[in-house]
């Protein structure tokens, strides 16, 4: 009798996807991170890869797959991998972000990431997750579903559009720079393609992405914004897109010229080649920076093309070619806040919107772009010649030495960590219309961590500060989907603004751009025991602090715990 207890319950927590199942197909990849002599913009430098490629190789997987990818690291520095937006379900041991669920794969070292795909489907990305190793170590992560797209346009072919930065400089003395003298990092050299910087910039005739289509087909556009430090518009010339997919959650469907995508985020677009081309054949495609920084910043575009089979031509490319009217101004926030309020759950029987229609408990952060005064003896070139760092609720992240999940599930005693991440700000006042630079919040530094019982309904409002500038941030929660309730501008105000929350259709994502100057409110049932991060996917503020830690406590039974780590698990 107890046998066949126990064998039920093992088939209950496979089908519920909690366990891997052997019958399930075990996809098996081989990552080897190593450098690479890549030329972009008459520069040659040394580019940390994955396998040699830039960007990196694509993940195919099925819905339901056990995964396992063997990274092995063959240089001589640490780095890890993380698998952006993979839930991870009890397997917190394959997130990735350093000291936070994992230490560092040491060079030399070999570290196989274990988990299924449970329940999810469409385009994610896995990234580098050490550093700002991501610049260059990352690619496409992509969930083919077990059924037919819920949309009534057939998809003849799939292009993945990755959009990214490229600096002529080593961005790790760019990191360690802005580190050193607490000033903004050098801005990116160009923006990208799918690696490639299109030919506005100098030397890149032969760098453009050219993608071949033919007229009358209908493709399904994967697009990931890869960029370390800006949110991205992207469009094709004289081509309507359809959304219907953000962050591998189908969307009800709408047409739009343009889109925006923060860093962390995908959306699924349909385009049709209906167009009746001339003799080149050639449509630009081009993505330009949605500016909100006080910070310099790279103003450039990067264009690629659309070339319709059966035109021919000698000079395809001109670094002289007119950018698409359709391409939102760097400034456009009008465009952005309208393209936000377009998107909503399918919401349908076979894909319902599970958003928590009631909150165990509501958590406000207020998320700061700060001034420090300068040490002694130290040379600091941020405004006013002091240092810049970032925080969320007057608290600026601090990495411990250890793996904070290996700290959590093995219970040990540290002083690096605390379970006392506030609630709310320590001091409310008009966030949004301080005066920039004189005022000023006095931030801790440390890793205090927000500790939640298993399947806690989770209301976070992520509230945008004036310090030294409003500014547009994309939030990424790991090993969580959450629902955006609302978004809103100014203060945040909780006698008023969840009247108008959406909890019918509201779109599920895994990274939220919070708007400048303004308010997000998201939603997730936490019912994911482990160590979560949750920080900005603009690496430099993450670098300077804008992060916290959740903690999702156990629960009762066998499939509402952390499974145990496995033996190759890296040390410190």
């Amino acid at each position: 009798m107890g046998s066949h207890y126990g064998s039920l319950i093992l088939g209950l927590l496979v089908l519920a996807g909690i366990l891997p199942s052997s019958s399930a197909t075990t996809r098996r990849f081989q990552f080897n991170v190593e450098w690479k002599n890549v030329t972009r913009l008459c520069h040659t430098k040394q580019l940390l890869t994955v396998n040699g490629k830039y960007p990196g190789p694509t993940i195919n997987v099925n819905e339901g797959d056990n995964v396992e990818i063997k990274v092995r690291n063959s240089v001589a520095r640490n780095t890890t991998i993380h698998w952006h937006g993979v839930r991870q379900l009890r397997t917190g041991w394959a997130d990735g972000p350093a000291y936070v669920t994992q230490c560092p794969i040491q060079g030399g070292h070999t570290y196989t990431y274990k988990f299924t795909v449970v329940g999810q489907r469409g385009t994610l990305w896995w990234h580098a997750h050490f550093s700002w190793q991501r610049v260059s170590v990352h690619g496409a992560f992509i969930i083919n579903p077990q059924m037919p797209f819920p949309f009534s346009t057939p998809v003849q072919a799939e292009i993945p559009i990755l959009l990214g930065e490229w600096w002529n400089e080593d961005t790790e003395m760019t990191e360690m720079e802005m580190m050193l003298y607490g000033d903004g990092p050098n801005a990116s050299d160009a923006y990208t393609i799918n690696g490639l910087p299109g030919s506005i910039y100098p030397c890149s005739n032969k760098d453009t992405f050219v993608q071949a289509v033919e007229r009358g087909k209908t493709y399904l556009l994967r697009i990931i914004n890869a960029a370390l430090n800006q949110e991205l518009f992207f469009t094709v010339a004289n081509h309507t897109l359809t959304v219907v997919e953000v962050d591998a959650v189908y969307t009800k469907p709408f047409r739009t010229t343009a889109i925006m995508i923060t860093p962390g985020q995908t959306t699924n677009v349909l385009l049709t080649a209906n167009q009746f081309p001339d003799s080149t054949g050639m449509f630009v495609m081009a993505a330009r920076p949605y500016l909100t920084s006080v910070f310099p910043f790279d103003n450039s575009t990067t264009i690629g093309f659309l070339k319709y089979k059966g035109t021919f031509t000698k000079q395809i490319i001109s670094p002289y070619t007119s950018l698409p009217r359709t391409l939102p101004r760097m400034e456009d926030t009008t465009f952005a806040s309208t393209f936000f309020k377009k998107l909503r759950s399918l919401a349908s029987a076979e894909y319902p919107c599970n958003v928590p229609k009631r909150i165990d408990k509501r958590v406000i952060v207020t998320i700061s772009l700060n001034l420090q005064d300068c040490p002694p003896n130290e040379t600091c070139k941020g405004y006013q010649g002091k240092r810049f760092f970032a925080s969320m609720n007057n608290q600026s992240f601090v990495r411990p030495t250890m793996s904070i999940l290996e700290c959590h599930y093995r219970n040990l005693s540290t002083n690096a960590t605390t379970s006392d991440f506030p609630d709310k700000p320590p001091h409310a006042f008009d966030y949004t219309g301080v005066d920039p630079v004189t005022q000023n919040m006095n931030t801790e530094f440390g890793t205090k961590l927000l500790a939640v019982p298993y399947g806690t309904k989770l209301e976070i409002v992520l509230q945008d500060t004036g310090f030294l500038n409003v500014e547009n941030h994309p939030i990424h929660v790991h090993g969580h989907n959450f629902f955006i309730v609302a978004k809103g501008f100014g203060n945040f105000n909780a006698a008023k603004d969840p009247a108008r929350y959406n909890l019918v259709d509201p779109q599920e994502r895994n990274t939220v751009a919070v708007p400048v100057g303004g308010w997000a409110a998201i939603r997730l049932n936490a019912d994911n025991p482990g160590v979560w991060f949750i920080h900005c996917h603009l690496e430099e503020h993450t670098t300077w602090g804008l992060a916290m830690g959740l903690i999702v406590k156990s629960g009762q039974g066998p499939s509402q715990c952390l499974l145990p780590p496995p033996n190759d698990f890296p040390s410190c």
